[in-house]
């Protein structure tokens, strides 16, 4: 193992150093961690603690959440992984990613605690963040589950309030092959007594009876909270901690997935911060979230970014796709251990032209193996690079108006710098 930078060293240095400290990129359980940790003297004590897991929708759920209690003038904390750009997006305060000063100190901090201690590069970017939150002493906490729940290292904090959003079938090398095996890893951060609020409408019993379990009062979309739609607005409903019921009317639909947004606002029902409905309203209305139909407009034409890289995530883009009706232009890059073939599926009804692209990145897949699993008849261009297929699309004759860039946060990051530097 190489030497730890020196504290003159940059946050690059930091991140390459971490990147070799641990033999494998995954080594989930939380002894390691919580013995850091202790040595650390991390207390959140100070700060109410929500912890978010599930397959799709964590991303969206911190910023709903994180958008209404800064509106009402709260500090948040949020953790959340990975990040497109910078490193600092995945610890941010007051809304601002962490500088590079913090960072460096913190996992300074982390090496010298840790003595003989290895961790992985992910379980350092929780430790910084943790670390980070117990000296800032914000109001709230978000913390946003990795992988699983039960061994992932944020586990090692008890939260007030413990969601998972929802339940697929995803990292199944290391949660299991079942729904119900994967519901009881992320029902792992349920805490005995603390409310659980879950946004799967189909909730395996493994959820369940861990909730039961530990007297978890366990809040269900469909169930003590939900959400119905027209056309252009939305109405919420749920409880509160006394069983009271709460609705909240005649919102515009948001740009978040609406389910994300009634899971969001059942958190708010129970945690002890004061909220006014004015502010529930504005921040469903303005949280947005990079990747997630994130809309940039560019030489006229309109690039709307998904992450969208499982089969549950490629289902509710083609969901947005139809209601805004026609067909699409799609640039599609993914890592060759997600369901590729489900992924296509959900959204080759609604895409006109596909530019398919290598992703140039540990576990990416190729533009060949996409081609492959569409019809002989798809209009299908090949691009060595996600960067090739925008380039290609921006010299055309005819510029496309709408192109979904998707498939992986590594297509996301690469096309945001691409269209940054352009």
């Amino acid at each position: 193992m190489t030497q730890p930078p020196h504290s003159t060293r940059t946050l690059a240095d930091w991140l390459l150093w971490m990147e070799q400290c641990h033999p494998s990129e995954i080594e989930l359980g939380l002894s390691r961690v919580s013995q850091v940790a202790e040595r650390l003297a991390v207390d959140l004590s100070a700060s109410r603690v929500v912890t978010i897991a599930g397959t799709n929708g964590k991303g969206s759920t911190v910023r709903y959440l994180q958008t209404i209690y800064q509106l009402a003038g709260y500090r948040v904390g949020c953790y959340t992984s990975p990040h497109f750009l910078h490193y600092n997006e995945r610890i941010e305060l007051k809304g601002q990613p962490v500088s590079d000063a913090q960072l460096c100190a913190a996992f300074a901090s982390i090496n010298q605690a840790r003595g003989d201690i290895a961790l992985t590069y992910f379980e350092f970017g929780t430790l910084a963040a943790l670390l980070i939150f117990s000296q800032e002493k914000p109001d709230l906490v978000l913390l946003e589950v990795g992988l699983g729940g039960r061994l992932d290292a944020v586990n090692i904090v008890d939260p007030d309030v413990a969601v998972v959003t929802t339940i697929a079938l995803d990292h199944q090398d290391w949660l299991g092959d079942t729904r119900e095996a994967i519901g009881f890893e992320k029902a792992g951060i349920f805490r005995s007594g603390k409310p659980a609020v879950c946004g799967d409408p189909d909730l395996p019993n493994s959820v369940v009876a861990t909730a039961h379990k530990l007297n978890a009062p366990l809040y269900r979309t469909g169930y003590e909270y939900g959400w119905t739609d027209t056309s252009d607005y939305c109405q919420f409903n749920g409880q509160d901690v006394g069983g009271r019921s709460w609705v909240l009317s005649d919102i515009p639909r948001p740009m978040l997935p609406e389910a994300n947004a009634a899971t969001a606002l059942q958190v708010t029902a129970l945690l002890d911060l004061p909220l006014s409905n004015t502010v529930r309203r504005q921040g469903i209305a303005e949280a947005r979230l990079t990747g997630r139909m994130q809309k940039l407009e560019y030489r006229g034409i309109n690039f709307w970014l998904d992450v969208a890289h499982n089969p549950e995530a490629a289902e509710l883009l083609a969901q947005r796709l139809s209601d805004k009706g026609g067909t699409a232009v799609i640039v599609l890059a993914m890592l060759k251990d997600k369901d590729r073939a489900a992924v296509v599926a959900a959204l080759a009804p609604q895409v006109q032209t596909w530019h398919l692209a290598d992703l140039q990145v540990p576990r990416g897949g190729t533009a060949a193996e996409l081609a492959a699993l569409l019809p002989s008849t798809a209009e299908v261009n090949l691009h060595g690079s996600v960067t090739d297929a925008i380039g290609e699309l921006l010299q055309g004759e005819i510029l496309p108006q709408n192109v979904i860039i998707a498939g992986s946060f590594y297509t996301v990051a690469e096309a945001l710098s691409v269209l940054d530097r352009e």
